[in-house]
């Protein structure tokens, strides 16, 4: 492979996207909670490129922003005219580039750095083709444009669908679209394309057959078919985030992870799981989700923006959000919410609990319906639990307000001013009761009905 500095990218992303009936540009939409087009553009950058360029047609103004914060350059494709007229709108963006160049796809984001690295390899073999061509052989080969290989897999021949002829059509293996090719060799090629085909576009595979009557031969890599899933519609998308997803399950169990029931849990593409973990059913994980060794997450929980330390427990029915720490051993149970809020080493809440904008210090128990009231419709308040606090059931803990260490708050309490360490709370309404008024209640209330 050339130093890896040497190759640009250039992604083409100006389809219109129209199958997806959406306003939101096609390559934004989202893969485990990731634009496909940022997913794409992470692989490239794990190559180390020295230029990338994507290529947009109609909601540029979409995608400049993330194209920009990868360090990546625009281009447009004003009239859509075919894949090589869309890669020709990169030639001033890479004026003076002299390294390789890959072509890739927006909408195409499952592709491994492996496979980009052996297709700039390739280039550089010993035959030096002057086109390399990414293959695959799916179950059913569908409309795609086939590639006829000799031996080695020197492409002598390679056709759209719609032009080839039936004994083509019966080959399966299947262009892609990516390709390798040096930029002193890419723009003087394609300059030469024409249409004079059954669209009536400007194809980017005539390259090869044109580099061919050069006397310079081409050559085809192959790669997985789940790897060249591209993204045209809405089911489509579901099949890409299911293959991904199938994937990231295997690896976790690979590393570690015992998944009770696979196909329902759902990973983000940045959660980080540890091993000796446990994962029960129907748990969802969206970004930001650090979990340590011997965590156990109880089914139907839904975690995202959280650090959970090693030998905590979550769940059932736990919803994590963004800003939640669960400390070493912590306990989170059914039906508790916590939301940037840190829970010390073995504190609990073990359900019907909402913990917000609060500091609980270890130890701490947390009894069943108590919550934080960190929002008074205009400003979030903190709330400090100190440690070994026992917090009775159905509480209200009107913030700002701290509970000293080892303190205890009375069931039912609507707590507004601060506990000191070690003292009882209770703040509510005083018990009284009235012997007898309950049968009495009873018995006007039955003669009243019976005589209306």
């Amino acid at each position: 492979m050339t130093n890896k500095q040497d190759f640009a990218a250039i992604i083409l992303a100006a389809g219109k996207g129209t199958r997806m009936k959406s306003d939101v540009h096609k390559v934004l939409h989202p893969i485990a909670g990731r634009a496909m087009l940022d997913h794409l553009l992470g692989v490239v950058d794990s190559l180390g490129p020295a230029r990338k360029v994507v290529v947009v047609g109609a909601g540029r103004e979409q995608v400049e922003n993330l194209v920009e914060a990868r360090g990546g350059e625009i281009a447009v494709q004003a009239q859509q005219l075919g894949t090589a007229h869309a890669v020709l709108q990169a030639k001033e963006k890479l004026a003076g580039f002299a390294g390789d160049v890959l072509i890739l796809y927006g909408d195409t984001p499952l592709i491994e750095a492996e496979t980009m690295a052996r297709m700039l390899e390739r280039l550089h073999a010993a035959d030096a083709p002057a086109v390399v061509v990414v293959g695959f052989r799916p179950d059913d080969p569908l409309q795609y444009g086939r590639i006829i290989a000799g031996e080695g897999g020197t492409i002598e021949k390679m056709v759209e669908y719609k032009d080839a002829s039936p004994e083509e059509r019966a080959v399966n293996l299947c262009n892609s679209g990516m390709m390798a090719v040096r930029a002193e060799d890419l723009f003087a090629l394609l300059e030469r394309v024409g249409n004079d085909n059954a669209a009536g576009e400007y194809y980017l595979p005539d390259i090869v057959m044109l580099a061919a009557g050069d006397g310079r031969g081409s050559a085809v890599i192959e790669a997985e078919p789940w790897e060249m899933a591209g993204v045209n519609s809405r089911a489509e998308l579901a099949l890409v985030e299911a293959e991904w997803q199938r994937r990231r399950r295997l690896k976790a169990m690979a590393d570690g992870v015992t998944l009770v029931a696979p196909d329902t849990v759902w990973f983000a593409h940045d959660t980080v799981i540890g091993r000796d973990c446990v994962v029960e059913p129907n748990v969802v994980f969206g970004p930001g989700v650090r979990i340590a060794d011997g965590v156990t997450i109880r089914a139907f929980s839904h975690i995202e923006g959280a650090e959970i330390a090693s030998g905590a427990e979550v769940g059932p029915y736990a919803r994590l959000r963004p800003g939640a720490e669960i400390g070493e051993k912590a306990k989170v149970g059914n039906f508790v919410e916590v939301k940037k809020a840190r829970l010390g080493k073995g504190a609990k809440a073990n359900h019907l609990t909402y913990l917000g904008d609060a500091e609980i210090g270890a130890g701490v128990n947390v009894g069943a319906g108590t919550i934080t009231c960190n929002y008074d419709g205009f400003f979030k308040y903190p709330t400090k639990i100190g440690e070994g606090a026992f917090i009775g059931s159905n509480t209200a803990l009107v913030a700002p307000v701290t509970i000293g260490a080892n303190a205890i708050v009375g069931a039912g309490s609507v707590v507004t001013e601060d506990v000191a360490d070690d003292a009882l709370a209770v703040a509510r309404g005083e018990q009284r009761e009235r012997p007898g008024w309950a049968a009495r209640f009873r018995a006007r209330m039955t003669a009243k009905k019976k005589a209306g």
